[in-house]
Parts: C-alpha cells; structure tokens; sequence
C-alpha cells in the first residue's frame, strides 16, 4: 500500500510518500510545494498543482493530512485552511480515501508523545524510514502523517482479522479514530 502524507501550508506545503507492507514502511520520496509570492488564489492554485503532480508521479493508493489548528490569528487560520482545502481537493480529484490527524496523533505515532518537538518528529522520521539525513521540518511532517496513517490502518487490519464480527459490524476510521 502505497500512502501520500501531506503537511499543509500556504507558503510551504510539505508530502511524503511511503509504502506499507505488512508491518514494513519503506520511504518512497518527500519534499515541498513552495508557493509563489503573490495572491492568495495564485498560492492555493500553487498547492492544488503541486499535490497533484506529485501524485500523477507516484501514484498513492491512500492519502492522510494534517488538520489545522486554531491560531489566535483567525486571518491566517483562515488561509492555512485555505491551503488545506486546495491539498484535499487535489488527492480527491485523484480518487484517494483521505484521512485526516491532528498534530497530537502524527507526533504520538512517531515520537511515542503529543507533545514532541519539531526535532524530535524529524530525527524519529529519519529512524523509522533509514533515511541518511534529516528531512525537512515540513517533509518530516508530513512523512509523520503517512506513518501514523499507515500504524492506524494496521491497527484497525489486526482488529478485524482478530474479530470477523468486528469487519462485518464496519469498523471504520474517522478523524484517524477508529469506530464502529
């Protein structure tokens, strides 16, 4: 299983792709989409593009992004959910499940603790993929997004094979819970 992990941001949206197999992730690739200096409708055109070219290259069978954040700042919550938007759109114009997490979720399923540092997510992403170097503090996030994705998806795998009346109830994932 192939997932795409993106970390939205309106000057800086981060992706990471990963492949699951079993329990093994494997890194696929990672980077940016810098938005250009200019309009707010140019930047979220910018991040729809990029999401979807990134895409078109590595074909994701899954896709997982981070949820915002209320900023004290409701102008920029406001864009940054902008810039979301434009992300999601690109991976379901593409036909990908999208789940979404918090920041507490990404750093709990890398870190082992909610309130782990931008360092630390980095240097636990790097770990877990045997990466040679330190990603960047928006690839390592959103690489943090595709392995928290790809944990919750083997969660919910080991329940339903554990439980065939659990598959057939429907356990399903919402905002990267799991319910039934």
């Amino acid at each position: 299983m192939r997932i795409i992990g993106i970390d939205p941001g309106l000057r800086i949206t981060g992706f990471g792709l990963i492949d699951q197999d079993g329990q093994q992730l494997r890194y696929v690739t990672s980077g940016v989409i810098r938005t250009p200096d200019s309009s707010l409708p140019l930047r979220i055109k910018s991040i729809f593009d990029g999401v979807a070219q990134v895409i078109g290259e590595n074909h994701p069978e899954q896709a997982a992004i981070e949820m915002v954040f209320v900023n004290i700042n409701p102008a920029s919550t406001l864009a940054l959910g902008q810039a979301r938007g434009a992300a999601i759109c690109a991976l379901v114009t593409a036909n990908l499940p999208v789940t979404e997490y918090t920041a507490l979720q990404l750093k709990k399923a890398t870190v082992g603790r909610g309130q782990a540092s931008k360092d630390q997510v980095q240097f636990m992403v790097q770990r877990l993929l045997s990466l040679p170097g330190l990603p960047s503090p928006d690839a390592a996030d959103a690489l943090a997004c595709a392995i928290c994705h790809a944990q919750t998806r083997g969660i919910v795998g080991s329940l339903r094979a554990k439980s065939p009346a659990a598959g057939a109830r429907g356990l399903r994932l919402r905002g990267g819970r799991i319910v039934g």
